[in-house]
């Protein structure tokens, strides 16, 4: 319970001096931040961490458990529209119905995952986190989710605009060189440095989470986005959270599955959302119910795994 409270505190002052930074200085400034993270402070994080992080052959799995969550998570929200439709003659607009999809399928496995994982797992197991996420989420964001939005939203797209977010993300580039590197003997001021700089973009991830949501405005889809953030954040990690110790998987590594399976929807979402001309307003008020919806449901998933 302390480790809970002292992450509320954390993560919960983080996020809240973001979110007064984000109504107080100019829109810019978090683009900046977002662009600063992106390039430069995740992908040097994740060379940090991974250095601290310990691998094994099973950690595969990781990412395999981020496409269940993935493919789990669409095929519920599928059948909830289909369900809508015909007990209460209710059918989204197609735009609608993908920005449900998504908002059911895809979590912020990154910039909320990482540090949560974090400050109740540790270092140690680190890495299931980032193989969940770069090999898992990432992928499925940026491929199955962005062919769902082209199929559903308006406008033609190539293949260049589905492959390019992923080959030039540079977080990728980062955990390809930490997997390299990650033996290699480097002076001790370097690796404390390296450490420092890891820790101060983890919060100032948090700080940009809460410059994010001072930008969102609307609430209006709330009781739709109710029914992508049931399946995110509550059936998906319950279903697949109770085969997780039919792998092998116990203790740390599989309380980090189920945290990252049970993140709110990713901002990925709303990028998504916002190329392809989805329904934005859906996926703006799913990120921010769901932000507060994890207060609620951390500590049950910490009891339950």
């Amino acid at each position: 319970m302390t480790n809970l409270l002292e992450l509320y505190v954390k993560l919960g002052g983080l996020v809240l001096v973001g979110f007064i930074l984000g109504r107080k200085l100019p829109v810019t400034v978090p683009t900046r931040l977002g662009q600063f993270l992106f390039w430069v402070g995740v992908p040097i994080s994740i060379v940090s961490f991974l250095r601290q992080s310990s691998l094994s052959e099973q950690i595969l799995i990781a990412p395999a458990f981020a496409y269940l969550a993935i493919l789990l998570g669409a095929f519920l929200a599928w059948l909830g529209i289909k369900a809508q439709a015909y007990f209460r003659n209710i059918v989204p607009q197609a735009p609608t119905q993908a920005s449900l999809i998504l908002a059911a399928m895809l979590g912020n496995t990154g910039y909320l995952g990482f540090p949560i994982t974090l400050a109740m797992v540790g270092k140690e197991y680190f890495a299931w986190a980032l193989f969940y996420d770069l090999l898992g989420s990432f992928p499925g964001a940026y491929g199955l989710g962005v062919l769902l939005a082209a199929r559903f939203g308006g406008g033609i797209h190539n293949r260049w605009q589905i492959a390019r977010p992923i080959l030039i993300n540079p977080a990728l580039w980062g955990f390809g060189f930490g997997l390299i590197f990650r033996e290699v003997t480097i002076p001790t001021i370097v690796e404390f440095c390296l450490e420092k700089f890891a820790w101060s973009s983890v919060a100032l991830s948090l700080v940009l989470i809460g410059m994010r949501l001072a930008l969102l405005k609307s609430w209006h889809s709330l009781p739709q986005a109710g029914m992508s953030l049931g399946i995110k954040m509550l059936l998906v990690p319950l279903i697949l959270g109770s085969i997780v110790p039919l792998f092998g998987l116990t203790g740390p590594i599989a309380k980090i599955i189920v945290l990252q399976m049970a993140m709110p929807p990713a901002f990925a979402t709303l990028v998504i959302a916002e190329t392809f001309n989805l329904d934005r307003d859906l996926a703006v008020t799913a990120l921010a119910a769901g932000a507060i919806v994890l207060l609620v449901t951390l500590p049950v998933w910490l009891w339950l795994f």
